[in-house]
Protein backbone atom coordinates (compact mmCIF):
# COMPACT_ATOMS: atom_id res chain seq x y z
CA UNK A 1 0.00 0.00 0.00
CA UNK A 2 1.10 3.19 -0.95
CA UNK A 3 1.93 5.41 1.99
CA UNK A 4 0.83 9.13 1.91
CA UNK A 5 4.64 10.46 1.30
CA UNK A 6 4.81 8.17 -1.78
CA UNK A 7 1.41 9.53 -2.80
CA UNK A 8 2.44 12.99 -2.29
CA UNK A 9 5.66 12.13 -4.99
CA UNK A 10 3.84 10.87 -7.31
CA UNK A 11 1.33 13.89 -7.36
CA UNK A 12 4.33 16.39 -7.39
CA UNK A 13 5.68 14.30 -10.47
CA UNK A 14 1.92 14.26 -12.22
CA UNK A 15 2.12 18.18 -11.55
CA UNK A 16 5.63 19.02 -13.23
CA UNK A 17 4.84 16.88 -16.52
CA UNK A 18 1.12 18.57 -16.73
CA UNK A 19 2.86 22.34 -15.86
CA UNK A 20 5.40 21.51 -18.72
CA UNK A 21 2.75 20.17 -20.90
CA UNK A 22 4.76 16.44 -22.11
CA UNK A 23 2.62 14.12 -24.09
CA UNK A 24 2.48 10.89 -22.31
CA UNK A 25 5.10 9.60 -24.41
CA UNK A 26 7.76 11.45 -24.05
CA UNK A 27 7.96 11.46 -20.21
CA UNK A 28 11.31 9.92 -19.00
CA UNK A 29 12.78 8.86 -15.84
CA UNK A 30 14.58 12.52 -15.31
CA UNK A 31 11.05 13.84 -16.15
CA UNK A 32 9.53 12.06 -13.10
CA UNK A 33 11.18 12.81 -9.66
CA UNK A 34 10.40 10.24 -7.10
CA UNK A 35 13.16 11.03 -4.23
CA UNK A 36 12.17 8.11 -2.17
CA UNK A 37 9.68 5.87 -4.02
CA UNK A 38 12.48 5.25 -6.60
CA UNK A 39 13.91 3.53 -4.09
CA UNK A 40 11.11 0.97 -3.56
CA UNK A 41 10.92 0.46 -7.25
CA UNK A 42 14.31 -0.73 -7.73
CA UNK A 43 13.48 -3.29 -4.63
CA UNK A 44 10.46 -4.50 -6.99
CA UNK A 45 12.27 -5.25 -9.96
CA UNK A 46 15.07 -7.33 -7.56
CA UNK A 47 11.97 -8.91 -6.91
CA UNK A 48 10.67 -9.67 -9.89
CA UNK A 49 14.23 -10.79 -11.55
CA UNK A 50 15.17 -12.42 -8.26
CA UNK A 51 12.07 -13.72 -6.46
CA UNK A 52 8.56 -14.07 -6.93
CA UNK A 53 8.35 -12.02 -10.08
CA UNK A 54 5.66 -10.59 -8.86
CA UNK A 55 4.68 -7.62 -7.57
CA UNK A 56 1.49 -4.80 -6.99
CA UNK A 57 1.21 -1.58 -6.31
CA UNK A 58 -1.61 -0.61 -3.88
CA UNK A 59 -3.61 3.03 -3.69
CA UNK A 60 -3.11 4.50 -6.66
CA UNK A 61 -5.66 7.71 -6.04
CA UNK A 62 -7.70 6.99 -9.56
CA UNK A 63 -10.85 8.22 -7.60
CA UNK A 64 -9.32 11.88 -7.54
CA UNK A 65 -7.30 11.78 -10.38
CA UNK A 66 -8.58 12.81 -14.17
CA UNK A 67 -7.66 10.18 -16.96
CA UNK A 68 -4.74 11.73 -18.15
CA UNK A 69 -3.11 12.36 -14.75
CA UNK A 70 -3.62 8.25 -14.25
CA UNK A 71 -2.28 8.09 -17.15
CA UNK A 72 0.99 9.91 -16.57
CA UNK A 73 1.39 8.77 -13.17
CA UNK A 74 0.81 5.30 -14.43
CA UNK A 75 3.74 5.93 -17.48
CA UNK A 76 6.20 7.34 -15.21
CA UNK A 77 6.62 4.75 -13.01
CA UNK A 78 6.61 2.93 -15.53
CA UNK A 79 9.75 4.64 -17.06
CA UNK A 80 11.87 3.41 -13.67
CA UNK A 81 11.37 -0.35 -15.01
CA UNK A 82 12.19 -0.35 -18.57
CA UNK A 83 11.20 0.95 -22.26
CA UNK A 84 7.64 1.10 -23.37
CA UNK A 85 6.73 -1.25 -26.58
CA UNK A 86 3.96 -1.25 -29.02
CA UNK A 87 1.04 -3.44 -27.75
CA UNK A 88 -0.66 -4.08 -31.20
CA UNK A 89 -0.41 -3.15 -35.15
CA UNK A 90 -1.73 0.61 -33.94
CA UNK A 91 1.15 1.29 -32.14
CA UNK A 92 -0.54 1.84 -28.87
CA UNK A 93 2.18 2.05 -26.60
CA UNK A 94 -0.18 2.29 -24.03
CA UNK A 95 -2.58 -0.66 -24.32
CA UNK A 96 -6.45 -0.79 -22.99
CA UNK A 97 -8.15 -3.79 -21.61
CA UNK A 98 -11.40 -2.88 -22.36
CA UNK A 99 -13.98 -5.37 -24.00
CA UNK A 100 -14.64 -3.41 -27.52
CA UNK A 101 -16.82 -6.29 -28.93
CA UNK A 102 -14.17 -8.52 -29.95
CA UNK A 103 -14.85 -12.08 -31.44
CA UNK A 104 -12.06 -14.41 -29.53
CA UNK A 105 -13.25 -17.20 -31.30
CA UNK A 106 -11.94 -15.02 -34.06
CA UNK A 107 -8.07 -15.88 -35.09
CA UNK A 108 -7.09 -12.47 -35.70
CA UNK A 109 -9.04 -11.10 -32.27
CA UNK A 110 -7.07 -10.85 -29.54
CA UNK A 111 -8.36 -11.78 -25.95
CA UNK A 112 -8.04 -7.92 -24.19
CA UNK A 113 -10.95 -6.17 -26.22
CA UNK A 114 -13.38 -8.86 -25.16
CA UNK A 115 -14.72 -10.17 -22.16
CA UNK A 116 -14.14 -14.23 -22.26
CA UNK A 117 -11.90 -16.19 -20.17
CA UNK A 118 -8.19 -16.11 -21.44
CA UNK A 119 -5.96 -18.82 -20.80
CA UNK A 120 -2.90 -18.78 -18.77
CA UNK A 121 -0.02 -17.03 -21.18
CA UNK A 122 3.16 -14.83 -20.99
CA UNK A 123 3.14 -11.26 -23.40
CA UNK A 124 5.69 -10.01 -25.73
CA UNK A 125 8.28 -7.92 -23.33
CA UNK A 126 9.83 -8.23 -20.18
CA UNK A 127 7.38 -7.10 -17.95
CA UNK A 128 3.43 -6.69 -18.01
CA UNK A 129 2.40 -3.78 -16.05
CA UNK A 130 -1.21 -3.94 -15.28
CA UNK A 131 -3.00 -0.72 -13.76
CA UNK A 132 -6.83 -1.09 -12.62
CA UNK A 133 -9.12 2.62 -13.04
CA UNK A 134 -12.71 0.29 -12.93
CA UNK A 135 -13.55 -3.07 -12.23
CA UNK A 136 -16.27 -5.32 -14.02
CA UNK A 137 -20.11 -5.78 -12.70
CA UNK A 138 -18.82 -9.28 -12.13
CA UNK A 139 -16.30 -11.87 -13.12
CA UNK A 140 -12.85 -10.40 -14.47
CA UNK A 141 -10.59 -12.53 -11.69
CA UNK A 142 -7.19 -12.20 -12.64
CA UNK A 143 -5.00 -15.06 -11.92
CA UNK A 144 -0.92 -16.05 -12.06
CA UNK A 145 0.98 -19.05 -12.31
CA UNK A 146 4.43 -19.92 -11.87
CA UNK A 147 5.96 -21.28 -15.13
CA UNK A 148 8.76 -22.84 -13.56
CA UNK A 149 6.33 -24.56 -11.00
CA UNK A 150 4.08 -25.68 -13.95
CA UNK A 151 7.50 -27.03 -15.42
CA UNK A 152 8.45 -28.91 -12.71
CA UNK A 153 4.74 -30.21 -12.12
CA UNK A 154 5.00 -31.73 -15.53
CA UNK A 155 8.40 -33.08 -15.49
CA UNK A 156 6.37 -35.21 -12.44
CA UNK A 157 3.45 -36.24 -13.78
CA UNK A 158 4.40 -36.66 -17.35
CA UNK A 159 7.67 -36.45 -17.95
CA UNK A 160 6.87 -37.92 -21.53
CA UNK A 161 4.81 -34.33 -22.55
CA UNK A 162 7.97 -31.95 -22.19
CA UNK A 163 9.93 -32.66 -24.88
CA UNK A 164 6.65 -31.59 -26.76
CA UNK A 165 7.15 -28.17 -24.81
CA UNK A 166 10.85 -28.12 -25.38
CA UNK A 167 10.39 -28.51 -28.77
CA UNK A 168 9.58 -25.07 -31.39
CA UNK A 169 5.67 -24.92 -31.60
CA UNK A 170 3.90 -22.25 -33.73
CA UNK A 171 2.68 -18.74 -32.29
CA UNK A 172 0.25 -16.77 -34.23
CA UNK A 173 0.36 -12.97 -34.52
CA UNK A 174 -2.82 -12.17 -35.29
CA UNK A 175 -2.33 -9.94 -38.39
CA UNK A 176 -0.78 -7.36 -36.88
CA UNK A 177 2.39 -7.80 -38.87
CA UNK A 178 4.04 -5.39 -42.30
CA UNK A 179 3.45 -6.54 -45.78
CA UNK A 180 5.80 -9.29 -46.49
CA UNK A 181 6.41 -10.64 -42.95
CA UNK A 182 5.98 -14.03 -41.56
CA UNK A 183 2.47 -14.17 -39.95
CA UNK A 184 3.91 -16.49 -37.39
CA UNK A 185 7.14 -17.05 -35.78
CA UNK A 186 8.53 -20.65 -33.89
CA UNK A 187 9.43 -20.65 -30.48
CA UNK A 188 9.48 -23.56 -27.44
CA UNK A 189 6.87 -23.11 -24.62
CA UNK A 190 9.86 -24.00 -22.10
CA UNK A 191 13.44 -22.23 -23.13
CA UNK A 192 16.73 -22.99 -21.47
CA UNK A 193 19.55 -20.73 -22.15
CA UNK A 194 23.32 -19.80 -19.85
CA UNK A 195 21.02 -21.98 -16.71
CA UNK A 196 18.39 -19.53 -17.23
CA UNK A 197 14.86 -20.97 -17.76
CA UNK A 198 12.22 -18.80 -19.57
CA UNK A 199 8.68 -19.89 -20.61
CA UNK A 200 5.45 -19.03 -22.73
CA UNK A 201 1.93 -19.98 -22.20
CA UNK A 202 0.35 -22.39 -24.28
CA UNK A 203 -2.57 -20.31 -25.02
CA UNK A 204 -4.55 -19.01 -27.92
CA UNK A 205 -1.38 -17.73 -29.34
CA UNK A 206 -0.36 -20.87 -30.16
CA UNK A 207 -3.68 -22.42 -31.04
CA UNK A 208 -4.58 -19.92 -33.41
CA UNK A 209 -2.10 -20.40 -34.96
CA UNK A 210 -3.67 -23.56 -36.87
CA UNK A 211 -5.99 -21.01 -38.77
CA UNK A 212 -3.20 -19.41 -40.20
CA UNK A 213 -2.30 -20.35 -43.86
CA UNK A 214 1.40 -22.16 -44.46
CA UNK A 215 1.86 -23.56 -40.19
CA UNK A 216 1.94 -27.09 -39.91
CA UNK A 217 -0.20 -28.74 -38.10
CA UNK A 218 0.35 -29.75 -34.49
CA UNK A 219 0.16 -33.99 -33.57
CA UNK A 220 -1.70 -35.17 -31.01
CA UNK A 221 0.71 -35.66 -29.10
CA UNK A 222 1.70 -31.73 -28.84
CA UNK A 223 -2.27 -31.18 -28.46
CA UNK A 224 -2.14 -33.67 -25.27
CA UNK A 225 0.93 -31.43 -23.89
CA UNK A 226 -0.53 -28.00 -24.73
CA UNK A 227 -4.07 -29.48 -22.72
CA UNK A 228 -1.94 -31.02 -19.52
CA UNK A 229 0.18 -27.61 -19.41
CA UNK A 230 -3.08 -25.72 -19.29
CA UNK A 231 -4.60 -28.04 -16.92
CA UNK A 232 -1.76 -27.87 -14.40
CA UNK A 233 -1.29 -24.32 -14.67
CA UNK A 234 -5.05 -23.65 -13.68
CA UNK A 235 -3.96 -25.92 -10.26
CA UNK A 236 -0.90 -23.87 -9.37
CA UNK A 237 -2.51 -20.85 -9.75
CA UNK A 238 -3.53 -18.34 -7.07
CA UNK A 239 -5.77 -15.92 -7.61
CA UNK A 240 -4.76 -12.25 -7.36
CA UNK A 241 -7.50 -9.61 -6.05
CA UNK A 242 -7.42 -6.55 -7.87
CA UNK A 243 -9.07 -3.18 -6.92
CA UNK A 244 -8.89 0.19 -8.70
CA UNK A 245 -5.40 1.67 -8.03
CA UNK A 246 -3.74 -1.43 -8.09
CA UNK A 247 -0.98 -1.67 -10.72
CA UNK A 248 0.69 -5.48 -10.63
CA UNK A 249 3.72 -6.13 -12.15
CA UNK A 250 4.66 -9.75 -13.69
CA UNK A 251 8.09 -10.97 -15.04
CA UNK A 252 6.72 -12.91 -18.12
CA UNK A 253 9.01 -15.60 -18.62
CA UNK A 254 8.72 -16.60 -15.30
CA UNK A 255 4.91 -15.89 -14.21
CA UNK A 256 2.33 -16.56 -16.40
CA UNK A 257 -1.62 -14.69 -16.33
CA UNK A 258 -4.72 -15.70 -17.27
CA UNK A 259 -8.33 -13.66 -16.09
CA UNK A 260 -11.79 -14.79 -15.94
CA UNK A 261 -14.72 -14.24 -18.05
CA UNK A 262 -16.71 -11.39 -17.06
CA UNK A 263 -20.40 -8.85 -17.61
CA UNK A 264 -19.63 -5.54 -17.53
CA UNK A 265 -21.85 -2.42 -16.80
CA UNK A 266 -23.71 -1.02 -19.57
CA UNK A 267 -22.70 2.68 -18.76
CA UNK A 268 -19.59 3.72 -20.92
CA UNK A 269 -17.98 5.40 -18.22
CA UNK A 270 -18.31 2.18 -15.65
CA UNK A 271 -16.99 -0.24 -17.91
CA UNK A 272 -14.33 -2.35 -16.54
CA UNK A 273 -10.91 -0.99 -17.70
CA UNK A 274 -7.72 -1.68 -17.20
CA UNK A 275 -4.23 0.13 -18.55
CA UNK A 276 -1.46 -2.10 -19.92
CA UNK A 277 2.35 -1.48 -20.75
CA UNK A 278 4.84 -3.65 -22.13
CA UNK A 279 7.83 -3.12 -20.65
CA UNK A 280 11.69 -4.39 -21.55
CA UNK A 281 14.10 -4.09 -19.61
CA UNK A 282 17.34 -3.13 -21.44
CA UNK A 283 19.54 -3.06 -18.58
CA UNK A 284 18.63 -6.44 -16.35
CA UNK A 285 17.87 -8.60 -19.17
CA UNK A 286 17.00 -11.83 -18.87
CA UNK A 287 19.35 -14.39 -20.57
CA UNK A 288 17.55 -16.37 -23.07
CA UNK A 289 17.74 -17.59 -26.84
CA UNK A 290 18.27 -15.08 -29.65
CA UNK A 291 15.20 -16.16 -31.52
CA UNK A 292 12.98 -15.21 -27.96
CA UNK A 293 14.72 -12.42 -27.41
CA UNK A 294 13.81 -11.22 -31.21
CA UNK A 295 9.91 -12.09 -30.35
CA UNK A 296 9.57 -10.21 -27.16
CA UNK A 297 10.31 -6.49 -28.93
CA UNK A 298 6.39 -5.68 -29.17
CA UNK A 299 4.41 -5.15 -32.09
CA UNK A 300 6.09 -2.66 -34.55
CA UNK A 301 3.96 -2.27 -38.50
CA UNK A 302 5.86 -0.12 -40.80
CA UNK A 303 4.55 3.44 -41.59
CA UNK A 304 2.81 3.50 -38.06
CA UNK A 305 3.76 6.10 -35.30
CA UNK A 306 3.59 4.70 -32.04
CA UNK A 307 1.16 6.90 -29.62
CA UNK A 308 -0.59 7.15 -26.10
CA UNK A 309 -4.15 7.65 -25.58
CA UNK A 310 -5.41 7.92 -22.56
CA UNK A 311 -8.88 6.18 -22.94
CA UNK A 312 -10.76 3.96 -26.18
CA UNK A 313 -13.94 4.20 -27.31
CA UNK A 314 -16.13 1.34 -26.29
CA UNK A 315 -16.05 -0.37 -30.22
CA UNK A 316 -13.80 -1.51 -32.27
CA UNK A 317 -12.30 1.10 -34.74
Amino acid sequence: MLSDAEIAEIDAAVGAVEKQGFDIVDIARKDFPLPTFSAGIEAMRRELQEGLGFVQIRGMPVDRWTKAQSAAAYWGIGAYLGRALSQNAKGDLLGHIKDLGGDYSDPMTRGYLTNDRMGFHADQCDYVVLFCLRQAKSGGASRIASSVTVYNEMLKQCPYLVPELTAPSHWSLHGEISPGEKPWYDLAVFNFHEEYFTAKGASSHIMKSQAVPGVPKYTAKRLEAFEKFRDIAQQVSVRIDVRPGDINILHNHVVLHSRDAFEDWPEAERKRHLYRLWLNDDVHARPMPKIFRENIQGIWVKGVTPHAQVDVVNAIT
